[in-house]
């Protein structure tokens, strides 16, 4: 007699991503047969702070005219080894970081990272937008490139650190409506050439300007991308934050711009599937076909098929939008085409589109270009949508504080920077009695 067991699932990416996390759990819970090792632990943050009259603070304008971005006095650091776990994490003055030639991050793109904002409200308070989204998406990226996973939590809990050891300084209470950008990262640092999961790695959260990019003038215009190039693809990495999503596209970018167009709205296979814009959700409001209701819709890509990100911003936008415009706007998230789009357009159906995204925020599109055919799309008052500006504001009041919201996480910054200093007189007197 033959017995026949259930053979193994063919998909072995997703079958290893299951296993780590399922590892990376059950350390956290205590629960694993493996050797224990140190996990990342946040409450053991050494301090170590920086001159703070070393640096001025320039305005936001000539902060993002500068040649490199301009990072806030501090960042955190921790490295990582596959022996002993997770290190002692060091909230220490900004500065270069080591990497030796053979580092496997500088070779076989074991890198991922993460991008929020830190907003200082018009209330005075400093506050982040849904970080544990953030911190959990992290975990992800990096347990789908073979990187040491980590509890979310300590994660946001040393981003909290050090926005309230920055935020004072760089972010004052004079300057409300205005933001700096988070940057957490982790990288594969074991030095050693060949295809293998590093041993090694460092997970460091830098703060810094950037740009305003969410109001272009005249609207954002879109040019699709070559048949012949393609940005992410069903089965591998599009809905991971990691470096290798974006380095192959920035040769399409560049050329976009040269014929100018700000991004590339990518599409995906033979069908055309609308995915991105740039790296940013694409969502368009239009009216449906009379033969399928007629509705006004908001319409965006899936995540059903891993091929696009699953944005913090998209999922606010959503979230909003079923909740704040229902039974006037059906949020609808499907596949759909570049010919559905430029059929609507023939047929007066659209009435607005936007980009949406932690660097863009929300940002109106006004054009779109493909294969010789202009779309153009309506722009309202102050070239932005009805929708768009309305969703757009919903989220600014949150992230600013002119509507107290779960989302906006407040930053108690004042006690966060007296125990930086008391902190450090610890250190110091430790020091002293060694």
């Amino acid at each position: 007699m033959v017995s026949h067991s259930e053979p193994p699932k063919e998909d072995l990416s997703a079958v290893a991503l299951e296993h780590t996390i399922d590892e990376a759990n059950a350390l956290v819970n205590g629960t694993s047969d493996v050797p224990k090792i140190q996990e990342l632990d946040a409450s053991k943050l050494v301090v170590t702070l920086a001159d703070p009259n070393a640096r001025q603070v320039p305005d936001e304008a000539t902060a993002n005219a500068a040649s490199e971005t301009i990072c806030t006095d501090h960042m955190v650091t921790v490295s990582y080894n596959v022996e002993s776990g997770w290190g002692v994490p060091e909230l220490k003055p900004y500065g270069p970081i080591s990497l030796m030639p053979t580092a496997s991050v500088l070779h076989y793109a074991t890198e991922c990272f993460e991008g929020l904002k830190v907003f200082r409200g018009f209330d005075g308070k400093l506050r982040l937008f849904r970080p544990n989204l953030n911190a959990k998406r992290l975990l992800m990226s990096t347990l789908r490139i073979a990187l040491p996973g980590f509890d979310p939590v300590e994660v946001e809990k040393l981003i909290a650190k050090l926005v309230a050891v920055d935020g004072a300084k760089w972010l004052p209470k004079d300057r409300p409506g205005s933001f700096l950008y988070i940057r957490p990262a982790v990288i594969g640092t074991q030095p050693q050439l060949g295809v293998q999961a590093p041993k090694q790695a460092l997970l460091f959260i830098t703060v810094s300007f950037m740009p305003r990019m969410d109001s272009p003038a005249g609207g954002m215009r879109l040019h699709t991308n070559p048949e012949d190039m393609i940005r992410a693809w069903v089965g591998g990495f599009g809905y991971a934050k990691v470096g290798a999503n974006y380095g192959p596209s920035l040769l399409a970018t560049n050329e976009a711009r040269a014929r100018g167009f700000h991004q590339i709205l990518w599409l995906y296979g033979k069908e055309a599937y609308c995915t991105e814009a740039g790296a940013s959700n694409f969502f368009i409001v239009w009216r449906a076909k009379e033969s399928e209701g007629g509705k006004l819709q908001l319409l965006t890509a899936p995540l059903d098929d891993k091929l696009i990100l699953d944005g913090v911003t998209r999922r606010s936008v959503l979230e909003l939008a079923k909740a704040r415009l229902a039974g006037e706007v059906e949020v609808v998230e499907r596949r759909y085409t570049i010919d559905e789009v430029i059929e609507a357009d023939k047929e007066g159906r659209i009435v607005e589109a936007f980009a949406a995204g932690t660097a863009f925020f929300i940002a109106p599109v006004s054009q779109i270009h493909h294969r010789g055919t202009d779309v153009h799309i309506p722009l309202g008052e102050n070239d932005s949508g009805v929708y768009t500006t309305k969703i757009k504001s919903w989220m600014k009041d949150i992230m600013y504080g002119n509507e107290q919201h779960e989302w906006g996480v407040v930053i108690n910054e004042e006690d966060e920077a007296v125990a930086g200093q008391k902190r450090k007189r610890e250190q110091n007197e430790e020091a002293k009695r060694e």
